[in-house]
């Protein structure tokens, strides 16, 4: 009897401790991001400020995020779309619409001349998270008689050391701005002026990406490559030789925003995470870190001087008047994604 008595104890103690371990479990926040594309430290500070942990996977194109969440991976909270993307997804019934009374600080210090740029711009699904603009980078050491166009990717000597982005709406658009005509275009005519192009560059490029060609553009291994503004800050505070350029027939402008996803078991915390990336000094820590700019009026003054006076961080107007606003087409998407198909078959 004290025997089967000392047994009975364990299994009670056994399940008062799970029981115990169970409640203790703090809630994961699921983030799918782009890489490189938020502050860990920041992100520390707010699993603990909620008591909370954070998990955070990555993708390389907004093409290829939306293909895995509509094949059904699951699980996910938040979601960094760029706009045209975030536009297909909300009509598609995969976003959350936001509630603003858990966003104080979006509403506060969302800097309102940005608006303009912004396709959902009374923040009904998505908060503008980093503007992004998209150009060329390169080292000025190795790259000789460079020009500030898109042509360069035609040049012989770049003899594959170089590399164009993963992505169909950015690669395209950069097309369509050399041959003259809109990112948004939808005559066929002109995509397959773009296609054409593309296809001559790819003769010359090592491959398609995005992060791994920014670091073989930072240890030397590429020369010259398509890329994000903010990417090409991160490698210039370490490699001074290379430079950043809109090029002369200009490119393209698109915000990342911060989606809550319509199946999402964490809304409110996903809510309270975006609420928090506003605090201005939340906002200017992260800024700090990844460079790229986010539309927010006083977190703006808090960064580093350096980072602040940086051209490549604050673009010229000049500049950023050269680059279009890529947009949604509706029905007409499927034409870049079949234009995309014949970019990436085998020749």
């Amino acid at each position: 009897m004290k025997r089967l008595f000392t047994v009975f104890l364990l299994v009670f103690l056994s399940l008062f401790v799970l029981s115990g371990c169970k409640k203790k479990q703090k809630r994961v926040l699921h983030l799918y991001n782009w890489g490189d594309y938020i502050s860990q430290d920041v992100v520390d500070k707010f699993e603990e400020e909620f008591d909370c942990k954070v998990k955070i996977d990555v993708f390389d194109s907004n093409e290829a995020m939306y293909a895995k969440l509509k094949a059904g991976a699951g699980g996910y909270d938040i979601v960094v779309p760029s706009s045209y993307m975030a536009k297909v997804m909300y009509n598609q019934g995969m976003l959350l619409d936001l509630n603003k009374d858990l966003l104080p600080n979006v509403v506060t210090h969302l800097d309102t001349s940005y608006i303009a740029l912004m396709q959902d711009k009374t923040m009904k699904y998505t908060v503008p998270y980093f503007v992004s603009f998209t150009g060329i980078g390169f080292n000025t050491q190795k790259v000789k008689d460079f020009r500030p166009s898109w042509r360069m990717f035609e040049d012989a000597s770049m003899n594959r050391r170089c590399s164009l982005l993963n992505d169909q709406r950015e690669l395209l658009g950069a097309a369509l701005c050399t041959l003259g005509y809109s990112v948004n275009t939808v005559h066929q005519e002109q995509l397959d002026e773009a296609i054409a192009l593309i296809q001559t560059w790819k003769k010359n490029i090592a491959k398609f990406g995005v992060d791994d060609c920014k670091l073989a553009l930072a240890s030397g291994e590429f020369t010259l490559i398509q890329t994000y503004s903010g990417d090409m800050l991160q490698v210039m505070m370490e490699k001074p030789e290379i430079a950043f350029v809109i090029p002369e027939e200009g490119s393209t402008v698109t915000f990342d925003n911060f989606a809550i996803l319509k199946n999402s078991e964490n809304a409110d915390l996903a809510h309270a995470f975006i609420n928090f990336m506003y605090d201005p000094e939340n906002c200017a820590a992260n800024m700090n870190e990844i460079m790229y700019i986010a539309p927010h009026d006083t977190a703006i003054t808090l960064v580093d001087e350096e980072l602040k006076n940086n051209p490549v961080f604050n673009l010229p107007e000049e500049a950023r008047n050269r680059c279009q606003i890529l947009d949604d087409l509706g029905e007409d998407n499927i034409k870049y994604v079949k234009a995309w198909d014949k970019i990436r078959e085998e020749k």
